[in-house]
């Protein structure tokens, strides 16, 4: 399985943000894209996530099973359905709800949950009870992934800001997603909690076999976690390979000239 874009084009008046785009995001594999504000890299995140809809190209998940591989159109798509296609989101800034516990704040994220439906909690109230047993038994284990499990019964508002990001990304695993976009995953978290986060980072990618796409501005976190670099500039990939050959490479100087 994988995630490709296909000559993305995206124009906000005469401002080219997206020119032309084709990479691929593979399973098992962590993928960064990095480069200056303004480089493409946001509106590359939010076209993939469905908050905006590119001028022309194409974004698609294509699943191979042994056959004849089977491609997913995504391209327009409300973010919604895409969430429901299997690609999951953890944002820059929190978004959890302060007043539910951690747990539930990870339940929420469980799709095609039987009680949200009214009519089946009133005439299937055994099956909805059930399944919302297996849910929380499911929120559990994503807690316990994310080293959170002692936390479960605690307001989200209390937790500090890294454990906060921490619930988000359990509820993002809720969603049984197979691609994650990870929005500067370690801006705003305390030094000591870098470490737990981008290990799970690494296990979602190594051992769950997930596709994930991380845009970062820390390029000592790229030359850690990433696999694979895009090096992006004026709305087209610049450069592209391994962290250590994009990290070294003379456009990385240019667009990144403190270094």
């Amino acid at each position: 399985m994988y995630l490709e874009t296909n000559n993305l084009t995206k124009h906000f008046g005469g401002t080219i943000a997206l020119d032309d785009v084709s990479l691929e995001f593979p399973a098992g594999q962590i993928t960064a894209v990095i480069g200056s504000n303004g480089a493409g890299k946001t509106t590359l995140f939010n076209t993939i996530a469905g908050f905006v809809e590119p001028d022309s190209g194409s974004v698609r998940l294509v699943r191979e099973d042994g056959g004849t591989p089977a491609q997913i159109d995504l391209t327009s798509l409300p973010p919604s359905r895409i969430a429901r296609s299997g690609i999951g989101v953890l944002f820059q800034d929190i978004r959890v709800f302060g007043h539910l516990t951690a747990i539930e704040n990870v339940v929420v994220g469980k799709q095609h949950q039987w009680g949200e439906n009214p009519i089946r909690t009133l005439f299937m109230p055994g099956v909805v009870g059930r399944q919302d047993r297996d849910n929380l038994a499911e929120a559990k284990q994503h807690l316990d992934f994310v080293g959170l499990s002692d936390k479960a019964s605690q307001w989200a508002s209390t937790l500090s800001y890294g454990q906060q990001k921490l619930i988000a990304l359990a509820r993002v695993l809720a969603t049984d997603a197979s691609v994650i976009l990870l929005d500067e995953p370690t801006s705003g978290i305390h030094p000591t909690m870098i470490d737990t986060l981008l290990g799970l980072v690494e296990r979602l990618a190594h051992e769950q076999n997930k596709a994930v796409i991380m845009i970062e501005h820390n390029l000592n976190v790229v030359r850690r976690v990433g696999d694979w670099v895009y090096l992006m500039a004026g709305g087209r990939a610049e450069v592209f390979g391994k962290p250590d050959e994009v990290l070294r490479d003379d456009a990385l100087i240019r667009t990144y000239p403190t270094l």
